[in-house]
């Protein structure tokens, strides 16, 4: 009697285990699954993108105290996009733009508009993908230029009448080994970063710089001849109509010595890399409707400060990367 109890204890405490079987082999070894006293943990699957469980989230423009003209824009968006594809969608405003970074990072932000920075950094962490780029009067980027007083026997390498320069950036910068540039602020693209990723590139060595708070002042800096020996703002920071007030002669005086091709980009809109492939086009195409309506192009100019937008890939911004990175700066320093 105890023999056959034995035994039956043995086969019921056997099936309390599952066994895994692998056909053309042996039965493998059992795992121990930890049971509750009632039930079994049975591994639930994420909720699909889109849906009422994993809504789809958009970030707005980032604010420490968001209007209610931003979250009224973030509401007309949410609307479009939700009924235009079908998919659950959700707003949400970050604090800073380093926080939509690590939100797009985490996956806690699907959706949103990013600097040129901090899409930078974004992309640096592999989490993001361009999907859109503003752009003023049709053009996705913009350049920069450096520029010298005439009398300070620089040589230019730009040809006005062609808009081209007539040397590459290596011969035309070399000039200013050991001088003193004036740049417009530490977080310019145009005014510091970019042209410093320039000078680095051609190892040109330059004095301690100054940081003028504006391109215009770059202008007025270099024009006024002892401040620094030469400066870099965008194009074309001398046609200021204040400047042109001022100093009548500025175009004459202030000469171009060099210029940075049109590289440089607004802001885009970029998607997560954890939306899935076949949502991109559709939130893609849905947001290209939305512009086209009067009430959507009004609440992207409100959330996002687009007045134009154009499709945009990835590698549209390599050249950019490339010269930020030569700047030697931090990116995450860079956002503001």
């Amino acid at each position: 009697m105890k023999k056959l109890f034995l035994l039956l204890s043995l086969a019921i405490l056997g099936c309390s285990f599952p066994v895994k079987l692998n056909l053309g082999s042996s039965i493998s070894t059992p795992t121990p699954v930890a049971l509750s006293p009632t039930s079994t943990q049975v591994p639930v699957a994420p909720s699909k993108l889109g849906t009422e469980k994993n809504p789809l989230i958009i970030a707005l423009a980032p604010s420490e105290k968001p209007s209610a003209e931003l979250i009224a824009a973030g509401n007309v968006i949410a609307a479009f996009i939700e009924k235009r594809t079908g998919y659950k969608v959700v707003t949400n405003i970050p604090a800073t733009q380093n926080d939509l970074v690590a939100a797009l990072d985490k996956g806690n932000a699907h959706v949103a508009s990013l600097s040129p920075f901090a899409y930078l950094l974004a992309r640096e962490n592999n989490s993001v993908t361009a999907m859109l780029a503003s752009t003023h009067e049709s053009q996705m980027f913009y350049g920069a230029q450096f520029i010298a007083n005439r009398d300070s026997n620089f040589i230019s390498y730009y040809n006005a009448a062609l808009d081209e320069n007539t040397a590459e950036a290596a011969e035309a910068l070399a000039q200013f080994f050991d001088k003193k540039p004036c740049w417009s602020d530490a977080t310019s693209p145009s005014g510091y970063v970019v042209p410093l990723g320039l000078l680095n590139q051609a190892k040109v060595q330059i004095r301690s710089s100054a940081f003028l708070e504006g391109h215009p002042s770059v202008v007025r800096a270099v024009y006024a001849e002892n401040i620094c020996d030469f400066g870099a703002t965008f194009i074309d920071a001398r046609q200021s109509a204040t400047l042109e007030a001022k100093y009548p002669d500025v175009m004459e005086k202030i000469v171009v010595i060099w210029r940075v091709p049109k590289m440089i980009p607004y802001e885009n809109i970029s998607l997560s890399k954890l939306v899935p492939i076949e949502m991109r086009r559709v939130i893609q195409r849905a947001f290209i409707d939305l512009m086209i309506t009067p009430e959507g192009k009004t609440a992207i100019q409100t959330a996002y400060g687009m007045d134009e937008i154009q499709i945009a890939e990835d590698a549209l911004y390599d050249d950019f990367a490339l010269y930020v990175k030569d700047s030697g700066l931090n990116l995450t320093d860079l956002i503001k």
